[in-house]
């Protein structure tokens, strides 16, 4: 398998992922088998176990995030969309009594 850089994705946790380029079987320290076919991703979740996910169930749950975007940005026709960015939080509620002096 070469080696190429993981790349951060996204669903509820963030994992980071390599698509396998080649067959690949390995034992964890747990003493669990894994392995995977070209196009499957090896996944290191963030406490550090790795595991391999088939291609069908990963590139439905994960979207990848993208360096230059820390947002999310839903794609439209396989490119990303205009959209505005999104906004830090504000909170919108009508400000409280002055604490003036009198």
């Amino acid at each position: 398998m070469k080696t190429e850089e993981w790349k951060t994705y996204r669903t509820r946790f963030l994992v980071k992922a390599k698509q396998l380029n080649s067959n690949l079987s390995f034992v964890d320290p747990l003493g669990r088998e894994h392995s995977g076919r070209k196009g499957d991703y090896l996944v290191e979740s963030s406490d550090g176990v790795v595991r391999i996910a088939p291609r069908h169930i990963f590139e439905d749950i994960y979207v990848p995030m993208l360096l230059e975007q820390r947002a999310f940005l839903p794609l439209e026709n396989g490119k990303p969309s205009r959209r505005k960015p999104v906004q830090p939080w504000r909170d919108r509620r009508s400000p409280g009594p002055s604490l003036g002096v009198m």
